[in-house]
C-alpha cells in the first residue's frame, strides 16, 4: 500500500505518514509569538494582564508547499471581577494538506498573591476537538483503498488540560499540559490511525530595562512530547521607546526568525514575524509568516500600570 508523493507535497505526506501508524510527532500548532499567545497554551494566563484581551494570530508555515500548516487562532481573556478569579475562550483551526482541525477551549484561572511583587495563577482549560479529513486532496496511488474510502467529517474528542503561571510586571514563569487524555482521533477498521498524545509546555521570560528608553525582554518556550525530539524556542526582543519591538528567535535544529511589533496606543499592539527553516526543507519552500494583533480593553478600575510586554 503506497501514497504517490512529490517534494512539493511534504505538506500533505506529513498527515499521509499518519495514515498507516499512530502518529507520534508534535502534534501542537506551533507559534513564534508564543509569549503574547499563553492561553492557547497555558490557561493560567487568562486574566493575568488585568484587562479584557482579545489576541488574534494567523500563521502561514512552509509557504510554498502544497498542504503546508495554516493556522488561525482567537482568544479572550478577562478577570472575573477583582477576587483572583479569570476566564476566557480560546478557538483554533489547524489545517495541513487534508486535514483540518478546530479546537475550542474555555479557560478558568485563579490567581493568589505570593508577596508584594509575584502572584502565582492555577488554570484549567477544558477542549472540545472537531477533526476532518478529505481523502480526495490526497494522491491515492491505489484508488480502491478501503483506507481512504471515507472522508472524516467532525470526529469530536473532548479534552482537558491545567497550567501554573507565576508572574510579576517584570518576570513570568510557566508549565502546563493543554490535553491530558490520549485521544485517538481516528482509526479504520479498528486499527488507531492518528493518536493525540500529552504536550508538556516550560516557558519563562524577564524584562531588563537598560535605560528608560531601551528594555530588552529575553523569553523560552520547551515543549516535550513522547516519541519526539524535545523543541526549544529561544527569543530574544527590545522594546524602544515604549512603542516599537523588534527582536529574534531560534528554533532549535529547525528555523530562526525576526520579529516585529508595534503598540499602536495604550490597547492596540500589533506584530509580525518571519521564519527561515534552518533545515533541508529550506530548498523547498520560502519560509513561514505569522502575525498577530492583541487589544487590550481597560476599564476605570483596574488598569495595567506599566507596560507588560508580555
Amino acid at each position: 500500500m503506497k501514497i504517490k508523493v512529490d517534494i512539493k507535497k511534504i505538506g500533505v505526506s506529513l498527515l499521509t505518514l499518519g495514515c498507516f501508524t499512530t502518529m507520534h510527532a508534535q502534534q501542537d500548532p506551533q507559534f513564534t509569538h508564543y509569549m503574547y499567545n499563553t492561553t492557547n497554551i497555558n490557561p493560567a494566563y487568562s486574566g493575568t494582564r488585568g484587562v479584557l484581551n482579545v489576541f488574534g494570530m494567523y500563521r502561514a508555515q512552509w509557504v510554498g508547499l502544497d498542504g503546508a500548516p495554516q493556522t488561525a487562532n482567537i482568544s479572550i481573556d478577562t478577570p472575573l471581577g477583582n477576587n483572583g478569579l479569570s476566564g476566557g475562550i480560546n478557538y483554533t483551526n489547524d489545517r495541513i494538506g487534508a486535514m483540518s482541525e478546530n479546537n475550542f477551549s474555555v479557560n478558568l484561572a485563579y490567581a493568589v498573591d505570593l508577596n508584594d511583587e509575584y502572584k502565582l495563577s492555577f488554570g484549567l482549560k477544558a477542549t472540545a476537538n472537531l477533526l476532518n479529513v478529505d481523502y480526495t486532496k490526497l494522491d491515492i496511488y491505489d484508488p480502491s483503498d478501503s483506507t481512504f474510502g471515507e472522508n472524516v467529517n467532525n470526529k469530536f474528542n473532548p479534552n482537558v488540560g491545567a497550567g501554573l503561571y507565576l508572574y510579576s510586571d517584570k518576570s513570568y514563569l510557566g508549565v502546563s499540559v493543554p490535553n491530558f487524555m490520549t485521544t485517538d482521533r481516528s482509526e479504520h477498521d479498528g486499527t488507531k490511525l492518528m493518536r493525540q498524545k500529552m504536550h508538556f509546555y516550560l516557558m519563562g521570560g524577564h524584562v531588563f530595562e537598560l535605560n528608560p528608553s531601551l528594555k530588552f525582554k529575553p523569553a523560552f518556550l520547551v515543549k516535550t512530547v513522547s516519541g519526539a525530539p524535545v523543541q526549544v524556542d529561544l527569543t530574544a526582543n527590545f522594546l524602544i521607546i515604549d512603542k516599537f519591538t523588534l527582536g529574534a528567535s531560534y528554533r532549535w535544529d529547525a528555523s530562526v526568525s525576526a520579529l516585529a511589533g508595534f503598540q499602536v496606543n495604550d490597547g492596540l499592539f500589533i506584530g509580525y514575524s518571519y521564519d527561515a527553516d534552518t533545515t533541508k526543507l529550506a530548498r523547498y519552500n520560502s519560509g513561514s509568516h505569522e502575525i498577530f494583533m492583541r487589544f487590550d480593553i481597560f476599564n476605570k478600575y483596574n488598569r495595567v500600570a506599566t507596560a507588560r510586554f508580555f
